[in-house]
């Protein structure tokens, strides 16, 4: 029951881990989908996650942060769409322009506005979004195995936490069984078709961006506000980069996307976990080869275990009716 109780803990942790990852990846997969590379995940959560630390601590308000968190996301999304679509820039430098942004701005604005060394004050947690314990977990947390599950592991989980595995099927709904989804997976593949048809290509890919953005905005809202108790330098640390691994290794698909993500928050919670470990005859291992663990699978599974990953056909292809 020991062993049970500790696998029940690193799913939690697990979980946990991958929500910011699954909010970035479904921000991705909107964005690809419609023909957009988006370099800038990155820079969008930490930008984010700043306005929602900085918003939250003035106001002491968690759901002012997720507002702030979101505009900040929708309006780096807006950049990149102006820089991408309507000047028909370079996707990818639009995309590490941003996150070299967010990086400078937020270090920049932290320390200017909160005297921190970047970081915004801690929060209280009548600012932060909790864990919320659904209905009949305490009476049921005694009940062998099943009792754990529900008790440890789907209760006890903050609010972005729900909407980040809502927003799954509700993502595949929408790409495969609405119109707007049927369009935006057209305009990734064959713009010149849907502009054929009377449909404007840089409508949908703007909508598609702009919903990059409010997801980009619930994962750095998570990080900050939910995950941690504020803003510090950095702290996205490659998540946004992990989050396009796992949507190349699952092949822009949504559901796949949500395992690809479980995945690398297990590796971290499993890495968490390690720390600190004695090996006989090597000694302890130095924290830096658990931190490494994420980003070695990210390269091991790109570079042969996912198979032939085929992007939309017009992806980062800037569209002109004159080509």
């Amino acid at each position: 029951m020991e062993l049970f109780d500790q696998l029940i803990n690193v799913l939690a942790s697990t979980i946990r881990l991958s929500v910011p990852l699954l909010f970035a990846c479904l921000a991705g997969l909107y964005s690809e989908r419609s023909g957009v590379v988006d370099i800038g995940l990155e820079g969008k959560m930490l930008g984010a996650a700043f306005a929602a630390g900085a918003v939250a601590a003035v106001t002491g308000s968690a759901w002012a942060g997720l507002g702030a968190a979101i505009a900040i996301g929708v309006a780096l999304s807006l950049v990149h769409g102006f820089a991408s679509i309507t000047h028909r820039g370079n996707q990818i430098v639009s995309g590490v322009a941003i996150n070299f942004l967010a990086l400078g701005v937020t270090a920049l604005l932290g320390q200017a506005w909160f005297n921190e060394g970047g970081r915004t004050p801690q929060l209280p947690g009548s600012a932060r979004f909790l864990d919320v314990t659904l209905p009949f977990a305490d009476s049921l947390r005694d009940v062998p195995f099943l009792g754990s599950i529900y008790a440890n592991l789907i209760s006890n989980q903050s609010i972005p936490t729900y909407a980040a595995f809502a927003a799954v099927p509700l993502t595949w709904y929408v790409l495969y069984r609405t119109r707007f989804g049927l369009r935006l997976r057209a305009v990734g593949e064959n713009p010149h078709a849907v502009d054929t048809a009377g449909i404007s290509v840089a409508r949908l890919r703007y909508a598609a961006v702009i919903i990059c953005g409010i997801l980009c905005g619930f994962g750095g809202a998570y990080l900050a506000i939910a995950q941690s108790a504020g803003f510090l330098n950095e702290m996205t640390a490659g998540k946004g980069f992990i989050a396009l691994a796992a949507l190349i290794f699952a092949k822009w698909r949504p559901v796949p996307a949500m395992w690809a993500c479980l995945l690398f928050g297990l590796l971290d919670a499993v890495a968490l976990r390690l720390q600190g470990t004695v090996v006989p005859g090597i000694g302890e291992i130095p924290v830096q080869v658990f931190q490494a663990l994420p980003y070695i699978l990210t390269v091991v599974l790109l570079a042969g275990f996912i198979g032939k990953a085929i992007p939309p056909k017009a992806d980062g292809i800037p569209y002109s009716k004159d080509r």
